[in-house]
């Protein structure tokens, strides 16, 4: 891992060099005309700390607790579909350094490890499983027993993505999933060998084919056009669903797509244990509100009866704790350690975490804290509270 990486910022660039322009892009934007990613960072960066002072600080520390167990700090990592497509096993080594960092990591079902590998090789952790559901929902469904059966902590059903996304670059790219060779990205392909041979190369070395979705179970022999048309989002997905996985699942249930106090409540009372207010970084809708701004209402909405988490837009262990000063019990990141495993696989995300943590440590000495439970809404300050 290079010394030059001092913040995620700089783990982007890393991981810009050594991926091809369609496959940054994938991961790095969100669609359409990106409004909704930079108005993300935007209302993160105009809200400000407010710090007291004179508070003994020396023994600071960012342990917290999640779902009643200890963590080494309040935070996930979330599903990154592309994490197998940057990196041979990235799945696993976005585990392994979660398990380092004492954090959960969150599965995605568009990854390229079998959910069994990554728990036998994930370093022992929390593992989440994420959920898409598929046009087919009941093969969706096959996913549900057996991330259950693999000991997989919680289930993170995906609620905002039921269509597909507006995403013309990875058009004009060529860029699809899983990967294929086209006229627009062949040349691509063929100017980043680091990765071409290093991801690509070595799942054809070592498994024999491309990466490939392991964890869907899609029929055998389809075509490319087929499998893009197996992966349509099921836009039929309601309330009566969420009960039906929420019979179906009998440990930690997580919903991620809030956007909303009232959905937030709908989804306590049908026995959901938490909510993640996010706008899927941008993706889902380049109009959607940015998450952070969401969240005090859902706080006020459930925050007694369920965990809290947000997402969406957090690049510095700062933005971490605005998050939790606003009533969050944890924050996810996704693109921050995916940068990081683009970069250098697991080191690389291991440095993002160890980066987001020391913020946060550092931040929490200047503000004058000393346990994540000390943070509270009076260290914060939103825009219209700002003096003139």
């Amino acid at each position: 891992m290079s010394p030059s990486a001092l913040n995620i910022e700089d783990l982007r660039r890393l991981a810009k060099r050594r991926l091809t322009r369609g496959l940054f892009e994938f991961c790095d934007r969100g669609s359409e005309d990106d409004v909704a990613l930079r108005h993300n960072r935007d209302a993160l960066e105009r809200i400000k700390l407010r710090s007291r002072v004179l508070n003994d600080t020396s023994s600071r520390h960012t342990k917290s607790k999640l779902f009643c167990k200890p963590v080494d700090m309040p935070l996930v990592i979330g599903p990154t579909g592309p994490a197998g497509f940057v990196w041979y096993r990235g799945e696993t080594a976005l585990a392994r350094a979660a398990a380092k960092a004492g954090i959960p990591f969150t599965v995605a079902s568009t990854s390229n490890t079998p959910m069994e590998q990554i728990v036998e090789k994930g370093g022992g952790g929390r593992l989440w499983y994420h959920l898409y559901v598929w046009r087919d929902m009941e093969v969706s469904l096959k996913a549900v027993p057996r991330a259950e059966a693999a000991g997989f902590e919680a289930l993170v059903l995906t609620v905002d993505s039921t269509v597909p996304y507006n995403r013309e670059f990875d058009v004009r790219n060529g860029t699809t999933m899983p990967v294929r060779l086209t006229p627009q990205n062949i040349a691509d392909l063929i100017t980043h060998p680091r990765w071409l041979f290093g991801t690509i190369g070595r799942y054809v070395l070592a498994d024999g084919h491309l990466p490939r979705y392991v964890n869907i179970d899609m029929p055998n022999g389809l075509s490319s056009a087929d499998a893009r048309d197996f992966l349509f989002k099921n836009d039929t997905l309601d309330w009566d669903f969420l009960k039906r996985i929420r019979d179906m699942w009998s440990r930690k249930l997580v919903v991620k797509g809030i956007l909303h106090a009232d959905d937030a409540a709908k989804c306590a009372e049908c026995g959901v244990d938490a909510v993640v207010i996010s706008n899927h970084g941008g993706i889902a809708s380049d109009s959607a509100l940015a998450p952070i701004a969401v969240l005090p209402s859902v706080v006020r909405e459930v925050g007694d009866r369920m965990t809290v988490i947000v997402d969406s837009g957090f690049r510095r262990g700062s933005d971490i704790l605005k998050g939790l000063a606003l009533g969050a019990d944890a924050v996810i990141v996704g693109r921050a350690t995916l940068y990081g495993v683009s970069a250098a696989g697991e080191p690389g995300a291991t440095r993002a975490l160890e980066i987001l943590q020391a913020e946060m440590h550092r931040t929490m000495g200047v503000m004058g804290l000393t346990r994540i439970a000390d943070i509270t809404r009076d260290h914060v300050v939103l825009p219209h509270e700002l003096p003139l």
